[in-house]
């Protein structure tokens, strides 16, 4: 679950890619009527290799009597016999079986900032854009960074209230708490088309590149040059902004027991058990359903909000984001009237324009006009580029 240090937020959940769950060794059972009080099921606790239940204290529902818990299952379609594939060997298995934790032992290897460009361009590119820009740039996978990971972090608290609001930038940078995490996705699942073919020393280099575009620290010193290497050595010291930025904490020996402790707390996200295998199927209640989950308004702090009116627009920071984009992209040409663009606030030279109605106007600005390319030469969205449109007619009537 990530945490968000916010008085306005309500408690959200997601699925944190750095549990591990405990393989199930053992299991007891116990009985529950179903839906029409009829037929008994059986519900299933599975325990871990220490005697406790499993981490996130789930049950199954073994078939008893052509029911798996409360529902039918055909007998027949489960007896048929499947005669395609094969079992694993050992030798696949072992290929397979890689695992790179936080706190190490981290895999021999190494490779530089240069190296790891050179393979991206060759591997990564056509899929995750120029410099990690991601789908902005060639529509299919997402950004591997957004520029500095430690200023992107602070967006984590952002709500997207109003349609242009900011929202979260959630990049391997300001979002991820763990870099072993991207270490182990990389070497063993891309590139998307061939995965577990890069060597350690290949994805050392890879992961390397994604610091030095984050702009991250290792052992307090931004990775700023290109034959700055990343090794086994000094993975340990790579300094993430978002490492406290989930609960439970997992660190240290402790971690799983954390782990245990709070998902068998429903208070903790919201929810709260309402039958012996913490599910609710029917009539639980007066509630809320979130996703799926059944909750109580109470249980969130603040609590749960039936209002449906967005709070009120803030007057002048909007506009204040509108002059900042117009002084970085608009005003090298709108402020000298280079390249014969009309002049911010001459209401003359605007007239002729703003006869032809604002739609045109938005259109030459959209599809570029003369020397103008299009949207000023902006990523803006065309309702973001709108209001910096409006912005420069507002003060030029």
């Amino acid at each position: 679950m990530f945490k968000l240090s916010h008085k306005k937020l309500i408690t959200i959940s997601a699925v944190a890619a750095t549990v591990t769950f405990t393989a199930c060794v053992g299991a007891d059972t116990g009985s529950s009527l179903n839906t029409e009080g009829k037929t008994k099921y059986v519900v299933s606790h599975t325990y871990d290799f220490n005697g406790k239940k499993v981490i996130d204290g789930g049950v199954s529902y073994p078939t008893v009597n052509g029911f798996t818990g409360p529902y039918a299952v055909n007998e027949k379609a489960r007896t048929i016999a499947y005669n395609k594939g094969r079992a694993a060997t050992p030798a696949e298995i072992k290929a397979w079986d890689v695992d790179v934790m936080y706190m190490g032992p981290y895999p021999e290897g190494h490779g530089t900032v240069e190296e790891g460009e050179a393979i991206y361009e060759e591997k990564c590119l056509a899929c995750h854009g120029d410099f990690g820009s991601g789908a902005a740039n060639v529509g299919i996978y997402p950004a591997l960074t957004k520029g500095n990971a430690y200023e992107l972090q602070k967006t984590l608290t952002n709500q997207r209230l109003l349609p242009d609001d900011d929202g979260p930038v959630r990049v391997f940078g300001s979002y991820w708490p763990y870099p072993s995490t991207a270490l182990w996705y990389i070497k063993t699942g891309m590139p998307h088309p061939s995965p577990k073919s890069l060597s350690w020393n290949e994805t050392y280099a890879l992961v390397a590149y994604m610091l030095n575009l984050n702009e991250l620290k290792v052992d307090g010193e931004v990775v700023e040059d290109d034959d700055f290497e990343l090794n086994q050595d000094n993975f340990g010291k790579i300094e993430m902004p978002n490492v406290n930025g989930f609960v439970p904490d997992i660190k240290g020996v402790k971690g799983l027991e954390n782990i245990r402790t709070y998902l068998n707390t429903p208070k903790n996200y919201g929810a709260r058990t309402l039958s012996d295998d913490g599910r609710c199927m029917h009539d639980c209640l007066k509630e809320v359903k979130v996703q799926g989950i059944s909750i109580e308004q109470k249980n969130f702090l603040p609590p749960l909000s039936e209002e449906k009116s967005l709070p009120k627009k803030k007057e002048g920071a909007a506009e204040a984001k509108i002059k900042e984009v117009y002084a970085s992209a608009c005003a090298m040409c709108h402020d000298s009237g280079a390249a014969d663009a009309p002049i911010f606030g001459n209401k003359a030279q605007w007239a002729k324009f703003l006869k032809k109605g604002m739609k045109k106007v938005y259109a030459n600005g959209i599809n570029g006009v003369n020397a103008m390319p299009p949207k000023g030469g902006t990523r803006l969205s065309e309702s973001k580029f709108k209001s910096v449109v409006d912005y420069i007619v507002k003060h030029s009537k």
